[in-house]
């Protein structure tokens, strides 16, 4: 049980709510956000003392059934629901270190997809395996360090540079707050892996956007569907964007493709022509 967290979290949703939402009357005298500590525990049918104990990081690990009252009261979604108890403590408990090593059918699968750039990616954000379209579409992995790789830490090292940083892609802004909420959740699964731990307190530290997008403990990502790379060698490259769960090692392919005959297909296949050519450039 990770009861700051569990605190923090339990408190940037009550205050996400207005009294509208549940069937309150708002009235004249609300002096801060969302709803009060009292009104969450008679929606959630516990006493508020407990609540403001959870709240602040004091109380014992609450039940199954107080936690199914609590995501109730707070209008929880599934995701959110899910994280609250990862956070609590009663979900199933993960291995401590996430997993970095790639299914072998998983590789051969990225060298069978000519047209396709793919890519896996760790639960910490960290690249573990492309193919040659990938890497002359992004960048050459094979020539980073491995820390490098990671592409949390690109999108943080700085707003002047995120574009050029992230390979030119149109929703910078968009990606930013999908690593800050998968990483949020990334957490609460191996709170201690000092890989995954030591990713979130640089970031938290380095970087005032990650930090106050940290603060906001979101965990729900919406699903980016297209992608736009603006390319040194080809211009701008529109791409369908797929994510595909590798759930038994907790990793994510990643598959930009076009549909045939588009711009985009013809971009591709260009950089699937130039090779290492692209990824030269790149460097």
């Amino acid at each position: 049980m990770d009861r700051q967290e569990l605190g923090a979290f339990l408190r940037s949703r009550r205050e996400r709510l207005r009294p509208q939402d549940v069937g309150l009357p708002s009235g004249p005298r609300r002096r801060t956000p969302g709803l009060r500590r009292e009104e969450i525990a008679v929606l959630a049918h516990i006493s508020t003392e407990y609540y403001v104990r959870l709240e602040q990081g004091r109380a014992p690990r609450p039940s199954g059934e107080v936690l199914a009252g609590i995501a109730a009261a707070l209008r929880l979604t599934d995701a959110e629901s899910d994280h609250l108890h990862v956070l609590a403590g009663t979900a199933p408990a993960r291995t401590r270190l996430h997993r970095r090593d790639v299914r072998p059918s998983i590789l051969a699968l990225l060298d069978r997809l000519p047209q396709t750039a793919g890519l896996v990616i760790s639960a910490a954000f960290e690249v573990l395996a492309w193919n040659d379209l990938a890497a002359a579409l992004m960048e050459d992995f094979a020539v980073l360090a491995p820390e490098d790789r990671n592409l949390a830490r690109r999108a943080f090292l700085g707003a002047e540079r995120a574009e050029a940083t992230l390979y030119g892609i149109s929703d910078t802004a968009e990606f930013r707050h999908q690593v800050v909420m998968q990483l949020h959740a990334t957490l609460a699964r191996y709170p201690t892996d000092p890989a995954v731990t030591g990713l979130v307190d640089e970031l938290r530290n380095t970087s005032p956007d990650f930090a106050r997008l940290w603060e906001q403990h979101d965990v729900q990502a919406a699903p980016m569907l297209t992608k736009i790379f603006r390319h040194p060698v080809v211009g701008q490259i529109t791409v369908d964007c797929d994510s595909l769960s590798l759930t038994d090692r907790d990793q994510h392919l990643v598959l930009y493709s076009a549909p045939p005959g588009s711009p985009g297909a013809e971009a591709l296949a260009l950089l699937n022509v130039l090779g290492a050519q692209a990824s030269d450039y790149l460097r």
